[in-house]
């Protein structure tokens, strides 16, 4: 079965996008990780799908799926992509674009400059939520013997503060963490180095994906915890190594996530 696919970024974070609202394509887990192998298939961090929906006042259903085949609840820089997608592919007239997610409603807001703006909704610290198997909501928890601060913003985080994030081994430590049995659902694992009150440096280990160049939902969850922490300002620019991302967090607790999202080319291939 030929598909047609789009193949964007943003900030590095690389997607597979692809219209599914015909509902005549069935993804499964060994096509994903095979077309996400970038020596022999199209390679991206996560593969993006659009479909169609029956909810009143939602425009879209937006299904993601990461690099090993799962699929996750949320992807703050897919969501740019998603928005900017829908509307060069004559989807929808809509701005601001309402999708549906395993994990809740989201809003994307299209700017002048094609940059997005994604509310991200609120945070959940609940334990039980996230999930992370704790007995109470602390601040921060000891996870594989690493001090982080754990939380959902759609998909679950954890945060450590760092003093140098090129000085961590990220690669050795993040897995530690991701399979303790604290992490029922494994967690994106964040390492936010913060240099001034409006500005933080970060890496992502996502899972089901490894590091990944941009990660926005990392990106908000590391800004509200800095926030909560009393380190941070409300609106802070996150320096990720695929570029920087702008983080808003309100004092209703709503996140909001700016950046960019780009086209890198299109084609089609054989499912």
């Amino acid at each position: 079965m030929l598909i047609n696919f789009t193949k964007m970024h943003g900030l590095g974070n690389d997607f597979m996008v692809v219209d599914n609202t015909a509902g005549s394509i069935i993804f499964d887990s060994e096509q994903i990780i095979a077309l996400a192998n970038r020596h022999f298939g199209v390679g991206f961090d996560q593969l993006l799908v659009v479909e169609s929906t029956t909810t009143p006042g939602v425009d879209f259903r937006y299904v993601i799926y990461n690099a090993d085949g799962s699929e996750v609840e949320q992807c703050g820089n897919g969501a740019r992509c998603f928005a900017r997608f829908v509307t060069e592919k004559g989807l929808t007239a809509n701005n601001p674009i309402n999708v549906e997610t395993r994990s809740g409603l989201m809003s994307l807001f299209i700017n002048d400059d094609n940059t997005v703006q994604v509310d991200m909704g609120e945070p959940n610290f609940n334990p039980a939520d996230i999930p992370l198997r704790a007995t109470q909501q602390a601040d921060t928890y000891q996870i594989a013997g690493y001090e982080l601060a754990v939380l959902s913003i759609g998909n679950p985080h954890c945060v450590m503060l760092v003093d140098d994030v090129n000085a961590i081994d990220v690669g050795a430590i993040a897995p530690q963490i991701q399979q303790s049995e604290l992490l029922p659902n494994q967690a994106n694992i964040g390492f936010m180095q913060i240099l001034s009150a409006n500005e933080i440096n970060l890496r992502v280990y996502e899972r089901g994906a490894g590091e990944t160049l941009a990660c926005g939902s990392g990106a908000c969850a590391a800004v509200i915890h800095g926030v909560r922490a009393g380190l941070l300002d409300s609106t802070v620019v996150a320096h990720l190594s695929g570029g920087d991302a702008l983080i808003e967090y309100t004092k209703d607790e709503h996140v909001y996530l700016s950046g960019p999202a780009q086209f890198v080319f299109e084609a089609q291939i054989d499912i």
